[in-house]
């Protein structure tokens, strides 16, 4: 139910359970309505209540356990009124296990030629037939509360990498204006509302937005507005300070990356919770993650290849069909093909999550992660 002011800060919905001696990394447990989360975590993107090409219960035999869909989107089309008369979004996709949704605040960024940003809220013209809708922050954190989700995003303002320092800390400050008026709302206890932390490319202006969200308590917090345009390097320089600056007692959630080797980077930076489409947007294109580096499965060379994609890998697709198989659907544009890739790469992740797991608790992640990147890297230079 929404509605009220919540009189003290939410606990934490997260507890560590082990710490890597070499880097940041740990090992945590998230707590949510719909099980258990171990972390680290990659969360399969689901953004209209689907991952794209495969089945729920492929999705959660690769190893997923919570799935990110996107509120703006649900909003619009099928509309939270006919997802809750349908019983809420659990049942309507058909997953029995936690879901995070995206707010919409990257909307804010991507559709800036269709939304109008004022302190009130945002005005968006949909993308699909041009009518407009207003939504309130609040609004925002209702119909996730409606949608019967377990853990909310709230509604932010996501800037540019091109954007100028006024701009970057204007939209700061009032995502922590937003994010006050959020935090005040009555949720669910077994709900969890996250902060997110913004700030652009600005060192200061981060750690100030982390300190300010933190201040408000939130269960756990995100940090946006990274992996939008800027040097990969720049990504990691600033995610790595802006996680030394968020409680260490709460998940801590970086958006909307990245290449696997990055995933190990931010998991030695104490990062928890991770999303991304390339391996399910790559998959649909030809191309896969391995420990050996990205294969494009378009290339003439693998036509005749008898051997799996990734010898190292259990899945499926790995342990089913040869190179040339998946090959051979890719140029001819079967469905198979995109299907077999994406349940690849999503296994691939979740996998790689469940070997730092282990490594963070055998407390050997730093060695076994610097490792893996050379070990994908040089892959990646052949």
């Amino acid at each position: 139910m929404i509605g009220g002011v919540r009189a003290a800060p939410r606990a934490s919905a997260f507890r560590v359970v082990a710490t890597d001696p070499g880097s940041a990394a740990r090992r945590g447990v998230l707590r949510t309505a719909h099980g258990d989360i171990d972390t680290p975590v990659f969360m399969p993107v689901a953004t209209l209540g689907t991952v794209k090409g495969i089945m729920p219960s492929q999705v959660r035999a690769a190893g997923a356990r919570i799935l990110l869909a996107n509120a703006y989107h649900l909003i619009l089309r099928p509309g939270i009124d006919t997802i809750e008369a349908l019983g809420g979004l659990h049942r309507f996709m058909g997953w029995d296990g936690a879901i995070l949704t995206d707010s919409g605040g990257f909307q804010v960024m991507s559709l800036s030629e269709l939304r109008v940003v004022s302190e009130e809220g945002v005005e968006f013209r949909s993308h699909l037939d041009g009518s407009k809708i207003f939504l309130r922050p609040e609004d925002v954190v209702s119909a996730e509360c409606r949608l019967g989700v377990d853990i909310l995003m709230p509604l932010d303002v996501c800037v540019a990498a091109t954007d100028g320092r006024r701009a970057v800390e204007e939209g700061m400050e009032r995502t922590t204006r937003w994010a006050e008026r959020q935090a005040a709302l009555e949720i669910a206890a077994d709900r969890h509302l996250f902060g997110i932390v913004q700030g652009g490319l600005e060192s200061d202006l981060r750690r100030r937005h982390a300190g300010q969200l933190a201040a408000l308590g939130f269960p756990g917090y995100a940090v946006g507005g990274l992996s939008v345009g800027e040097d990969r390097r720049m990504t990691r320089d600033i995610a790595a300070e802006t996680a030394a600056a968020l409680p260490a007692d709460r998940s801590r959630y970086l958006m909307g990356v990245g290449l696997p080797q990055d995933l190990l980077h931010f998991v030695g930076m104490g990062y928890d919770q991770f999303d991304c489409v390339l391996p399910t947007r790559n998959g649909r294109n030809g191309m896969c993650f391995t420990w050996g580096g990205r294969v494009n499965l378009r290339l003439a060379r693998h036509a005749r290849r008898d051997e799996p994609l990734d010898e190292s890998c259990g899945c499926y697709t790995c342990t089913g069909f040869s190179l040339g198989y998946l090959r051979h659907l890719t140029v001819a544009g079967e469905m198979l093909g995109a299907q077999l890739a994406t349940l690849h790469n999503l296994h691939f992740y979740l996998d790689l999550m469940a070997q730092c797991r282990d490594r963070v608790e055998a407390g050997t992640f730093a060695g076994w992660a610097r490792a893996s990147i050379e070990r994908i890297e040089e892959g990646e230079r052949r």
